[in-house]
């Protein structure tokens, strides 16, 4: 899942405390209902610790009533490293079911390099949410895409 609406983006230093616009924040609680009516249980809920991405990663844990803790990881910061994140993942039990919170182009680039052998470009809106079944994680990712969902077609689905 890609974070809600956080405004102008900008290369400054300050960037990572960009927060959520109130926009944002309704976009996210909209598409939770719609996670709701997919009936989707988390096993795991993985966080970017910026700013935008974990208050993402707070709504849509309050709105499906997930018991467990949202893990903020290094790895999913906009620069961070693919390949630490394909290790965490790794140590899963097989099967999980696995919410990550992040950022463009990470995301993008995460979902179109495990799902094609060539080149080939995803395009994750804000508050847009993917689906992908994994099937190995190191030393890269590969699986399959099972959907691809617009924040329009998830808050429908609410």
């Amino acid at each position: 899942m890609r974070h809600g609406e956080a405004g102008r983006s900008s290369r400054l230093p300050g960037d990572s405390k960009r927060s959520l616009t109130n926009e944002g924040k309704q976009e996210i609680m909209d598409l939770s209902y719609g996670l709701q009516t997919l009936e989707i249980k988390f096993d795991h809920i993985f966080s970017s610790p910026l700013l935008r991405a974990k208050q993402t990663a707070e709504i849509v844990v309050k709105s499906i009533k997930y018991k467990g803790k949202i893990e903020e990881l290094d790895s999913l910061r906009p620069e961070g490293n693919r390949l630490e994140f394909y290790s965490i993942l790794s140590k899963l039990k097989q099967d999980s079911v696995i919410l990550v919170v992040g950022h463009e182009p990470y995301l993008s680039e995460m979902i179109s390099e495990g799902i094609s052998q060539s080149s080939c470009r995803i395009n994750l809106k804000k508050a847009g949410l993917a689906r992908m079944r994994i099937l190995s994680t190191l030393p890269k990712i590969k699986g399959e895409l099972r959907w691809l969902l617009t924040p329009k077609l998830l808050k429908k689905l609410a």
